[in-house]
């Protein structure tokens, strides 16, 4: 590509970080894929979103900011995060950088960093703390996988009523998870609710749900919450799902609130990507979206 220097990359914004330095933003990849329900080769993903960036600027119009005026480092990707050891490292890992960080941004990866990032995140303080999900799926199953994050939080002690689901979809979940996500009390605004509220309405009553325990708050972007058309690297992703536009809304409106201090952007098989990687630069332009919310 050619270069310009009045055109600045949001690439070489993101620069290398080590621990202890202090940034306003942590970008870390987590390439977990191994108990992934679909097939998927996810642990290629921060790789390929890392090199995407390169197709966008630092310059969001509709704010007025160039996100070079925040600091942005990338710590790399967590090793072998699959398995009770590997999510160790990786909330290990989430945990030295957030000591010095305003935000992290873990990049899968399958839904299953959920967990370890949000365990990071929440610390000691767990019952006080509050999750966000956009996602197609409760994520209550039994086990270890990419569907069972949201219940392996829950038995660690989040307390479900601080549990925010947005985008549930039709025919993409049980009867029986479906009735174990209302009998814990988990909020849900599933898709269907989407079609007649703008998102700044239903963020101000996601924050405040997610936020009622007084603790940090964290937020899981699964980008399978998308309709098919617009992310076809999403094994998991039906038509009907939210636009890539409302994705990107939500994701600057939820990085406005200060209480939110993590969040994970998951489910994308790079590899599965159609040529012209509408995935993959969906998940950098989340990105961007999340640091326009911290300006």
């Amino acid at each position: 590509m050619s270069e310009d220097a009045l055109w600045p990359r949001a690439s070489n914004w993101l620069t290398a970080g080590a621990l202890g330095e202090d940034c306003d933003i942590a970008m870390l990849g987590v390439p977990a894929f191994k108990t992934s329900i679909s097939q998927t080769n996810a642990h290629g993903t921060p790789a390929a979103v890392r090199l995407a960036l390169a197709k966008y600027s630092t310059w969001s119009w509709t704010h007025g900011v160039d996100l070079r005026a925040l600091s942005f480092l990338d710590f790399g990707d967590s090793v072998d995060p699959d398995g009770p050891e590997g999510e160790d490292r990786t909330t290990a890992l989430v945990s030295d950088i957030a000591k010095t960080a305003g935000l992290v941004i873990g990049v899968g990866g399958d839904n299953s960093v959920t967990f370890a990032v949000a365990r990071a995140t929440y610390g000691d303080n767990i019952a006080n703390c509050g999750l966000i999900t956009f996602d197609a799926h409760h994520d209550l199953r039994e086990g270890i996988s990419n569907g069972s994050p949201v219940r392996r939080l829950i038995e660690l002690g989040l307390n479900p009523k601080n549990i925010v689901q947005i985008g549930i979809s039709d025919f993409a979940n049980s009867p029986e998870y479906a009735l174990r996500a209302m009998d814990l009390g988990i909020h849900v605004i599933p898709r269907s609710a989407l079609r007649d509220r703008k998102p700044g309405e239903v963020m101000r009553e996601a924050l405040e749900v997610a936020g009622a325990g007084g603790g940090n708050i964290h937020v899981d972007i699964d980008v399978d919450v998308c309709d098919r058309s617009v992310v076809p690297a999403c094994p998991a992703a039906a038509p009907g799902g939210i636009s890539a536009d409302e994705l990107r809304q939500f994701a600057y409106l939820s990085a406005l609130s200060d209480r939110v201090k993590s969040f994970d952007i998951t489910e994308i098989d790079a590899q599965a990507d159609t040529a012209d990687q509408r995935t993959v630069r969906l998940a950098a332009t989340l990105i961007l979206e999340i640091a326009t919310g911290r300006f």
